[in-house]
């Protein structure tokens, strides 16, 4: 459920007014931002979003909302510290900046399977966000590493309770703000045991704490772009990559978020592959073969993959399904 402010908003402290020109689905666009229903920081619905953050300027409660119609406007709010820093880049959070033209051009779309292509005509309004905050979705990201989805959200729900500093402005009760890097580094052992987080993601996590600042500076380096006196390959890959326990998999999960990817793929997803392949072909497959699968849409196979997960079609189960593991038990 979209939590509700218990009181009348107040005028915001910064907003901008959006004309999509043409249609804009608010959830299946921030919904990923959201980590699982009782997330504290992020709440997405159909008609309005509340995000909590920390910009270079300082923290910021956000709003977004719209008015009936699928093209209608949509507004920004913010109140706080970070409120115009927000207001300064939320084009890009709201998905403003990504660009469909390529993947909607009638050469490319006759390149799809029709099954793709057609949920492409019932979603025109899915946008990618892009947010610039790499810890934000770096720390999540790490939670989900080898768990239950279960798992993750409970661990990200319990840590941002126990260090989430509380938002200014209107935030509905409960919301708080993303553990900062400097909370993460502060746990003690027995906190990250409570989080159910193993040891293994516990350090890694803490890992990325400690490199948080260097980290932060690639938010706002483009997709493919190099950093020029960065020793190395001097790119966001390389930079994640950098950090023991960062794999293919965790990079794609934040450039998805970071960037707004429209090609990253969650390569060494216990699910995907395999769904990939069922609603491609009508068979499991394994890494190696979703990836061939989606070969022709180098550029925009993330846009393809987020049209497969839109469509309602769902995996088929063909075993048991994995049982949340209680670290606190060990």
């Amino acid at each position: 459920m979209l939590l509700e402010p218990a009181h009348r908003l107040p005028p915001s402290d910064a907003h901008l007014v959006w004309e999509p020109g043409g249609p804009y689905a608010l959830r299946s666009t921030l919904g990923i931002l959201q980590r699982g229903p009782q997330d504290p920081s992020t709440t997405v619905g159909n008609a309005q979003a509340w995000l909590c953050f920390v910009t270079s300027s300082g923290p910021v409660t956000v709003r977004v909302s719209r008015g009936g119609g699928i093209s209608s406007p949509v507004l920004l709010e913010a109140w706080g510290p970070g409120a115009h820093a927000a207001v300064e880049h939320g084009l890009e959070l709201l998905g403003a900046t990504d660009l469909w033209d390529e993947f909607d051009a009638p050469t490319f779309r006759e390149s799809l399977p029709p099954f793709v292509a057609q949920t492409r005509r019932a979603h025109p309004g899915l946008r990618f966000p892009t947010t610039g905050r790499m810890f934000d979705a770096l720390l999540p990201a790490i939670l989900e590493q080898k768990v239950t989805v279960i798992e993750a959200h409970f661990a990200y729900r319990y840590l941002t309770l126990l260090v989430g500093e509380i938002p200014p402005g209107p935030a509905p009760e409960g919301m708080r703000l993303p553990p900062s890097p400097e909370s993460i580094r502060s746990l003690q052992p027995w906190q990250w045991h409570e989080a159910r987080v193993d040891a293994k993601r516990a350090a890694t996590a803490v890992r990325a704490a400690v490199l948080a600042q260097s980290l932060e500076r690639w938010g706002g380096v483009p997709l493919g772009a190099r950093r020029a006196g960065v020793p190395g390959e001097g790119s966001l890959e390389a930079a994640l990559g950098s950090i023991p326990g960062i794999g293919p998999w965790s990079i794609a999960e934040v450039l998805q978020r970071t960037h707004g990817s429209p090609d990253h793929i969650s390569v060494g997803d216990y699910h995907l592959a395999a769904f990939v392949g069922q609603v491609l072909t009508g068979r499991r497959v394994n890494d190696e073969a979703m990836l061939e699968l989606l070969a022709p849409y180098n550029g925009h196979r993330q846009r393809v993959v987020r049209l497969l997960g839109a469509s309602g079609v769902r995996k088929q189960a063909f075993g048991p399904r994995l049982a949340p593991m209680d670290h606190r038990r060990r």
